[in-house]
C-alpha cells in the first residue's frame, strides 16, 4: 500500500511531508495545507461537478469546505495501476460540532442556510442523475410503511416472542398509524400545490449534513463530505440534521424553535418548505429503521441494544408529537 499510496501522491502538484492514516483515509501534511487522499467510488462526471460544486462555494463565502484538488494533469480522479480512482481534497483540523453545545448547534444551522443560499445561485444545469424524483420521498415512505406491517405480522405469528418483540407489537400501531398519516399528507401535498410551487423547495443539498460533517476551526468552520450532494428538497438537510440533534435533546421544544429561528434569520423558509421539513421530522423513521434492523439480522438472538433504542423513542415520542404539533400550527 505504501508504494501505491506514493504512486497516486505523485500525480499531485504537492510536496507531501508527513502521513497519517484514518477512517480508510490518508490524512497528508503538504506545502499546501492538509489534504486527505481517499478511494472514490462515483463516476468521473460526478467528480468534476463536485469540483465545480465546491469550488463555487469557496468563491462564494465558503471557503472552508473540503475542494477537491486536481492532479499535475488537471484531473479530478487519480488512478493506481490496477485504476483504482482516488480523490484528494481540502482537510481541516478541528473539533467536531458539539451535540451538547446549543451555541455549536445554532452555529451549524446558520452555516447550513448560507450554504443552501449559496447553492441556490449555482449557474450551472444540474445533471440528471444528481436530480431526484418529486415523488420519490413519498414512494419510499410508503414502501417503509409496508415493510413496518410485514415486520408486525412475522413477529405476530411467532410463538414465542421475545421482550423487545413484545415492546414492537404494543407500540406497533402507534408509530404505524404516524407513518400512514404522513403518507396521506404528502399525497395531498402533492395533489395540492402546483407543479411551480413545489419546484420552489428544490436545490441543490449537501446529502449527509450531521455533527460529524461540520468542524469547528479557530475563528472559522469547516463544512465536510459533499460526496452525497444532490438536487434535491433543500428542507431535507435540515430536517436530518434537526432530527439527529433533538432526539439527543429529548426533543425539547426551546430548542427546536431555536433551531429553526437560526435558519429562518439567515434564508426564510416557505410554506411549502415547511410542510416538508413536517413530513421529514414527522415520519416515524427511526422506529422504521429499529425494525428494519430486526428483519434483517438473526431473529434467535435479539441484541438487547435493540430494546433499548425501542424504548427510548417511545419514551421520547410524546415531546416528539408536542414538537411537530408547534411546527404544523
Amino acid at each position: 500500500m505504501y508504494n501505491r499510496e506514493n504512486l497516486i501522491l505523485e500525480q499531485y502538484p504537492f510536496e507531501v511531508r508527513q502521513t497519517a492514516k484514518g477512517r480508510g483515509a490518508l490524512i497528508c501534511d503538504t506545502n499546501q495545507g492538509l489534504k486527505i487522499l481517499k478511494e472514490y467510488r462515483g463516476s468521473e462526471g460526478r467528480a468534476d461537478f463536485l469540483y465545480r460544486l465546491l469550488h463555487f462555494l469557496a468563491e462564494h463565502g465558503q471557503g472552508q469546505v473540503d475542494c477537491i484538488v486536481r492532479t499535475k494533469e488537471e484531473k479530478t480522479l487519480a488512478r493506481d495501476l490496477d485504476g483504482t480512482a482516488y480523490m484528494v481534497r481540502d482537510w481541516y483540523e478541528g473539533r467536531e460540532c458539539d451535540t451538547k453545545s446549543r451555541e455549536d448547534i445554532l452555529r451549524a444551522i446558520r452555516q447550513l442556510a448560507q450554504i443552501h443560499n449559496v447553492l441556490r445561485e449555482f449557474p450551472e444545469e444540474i445533471p440528471d442523475y444528481l436530480q431526484g424524483q418529486q415523488d420519490r420521498l413519498l414512494v419510499q415512505n410508503n414502501r417503509h410503511a409496508k415493510e413496518l406491517k410485514k415486520v408486525r405480522n412475522f413477529i405476530f405469528n411467532r410463538k414465542k416472542k421475545s421482550d423487545f418483540e413484545m415492546e414492537f407489537l404494543h407500540s406497533f400501531d402507534l408509530f404505524y398509524q404516524e407513518a400512514l398519516h404522513v403518507v396521506a399528507l404528502q399525497q395531498e401535498l402533492q395533489e395540492r400545490d402546483v407543479p411551480e410551487d413545489a419546484q420552489d423547495v428544490f436545490g441543490i443539498c449537501h446529502g449527509d449534513y450531521n455533527q460529524h460533517n461540520v468542524i469547528f476551526l479557530r475563528q472559522e468552520m469547516a463544512v465536510l463530505n459533499f460526496e452525497k450532494a444532490s438536487y434535491d428538497v433543500q428542507a431535507a438537510d435540515l430536517g436530518n440534521f434537526m432530527r439527529k440533534i433533538l432526539e439527543k435533546h429529548n426533543w425539547n421544544m426551546g430548542l427546536g424553535m431555536d433551531m429553526l429561528k437560526a435558519y429562518n434569520n439567515v434564508r426564510k423558509l416557505t410554506r411549502q418548505e415547511m410542510n416538508q421539513l413536517y413530513i421529514r421530522l414527522a415520519y416515524p423513521e427511526k422506529f422504521w429503521k429499529i425494525a428494519n434492523h430486526y428483519f434483517n439480522t438473526s431473529k434467535a438472538w435479539v441484541c438487547g441494544r435493540n430494546l433499548e433504542k425501542l424504548e427510548k423513542i417511545i419514551a421520547q415520542n410524546e415531546a416528539r408529537e408536542n414538537f411537530l404539533c408547534l411546527i404544523r400550527d
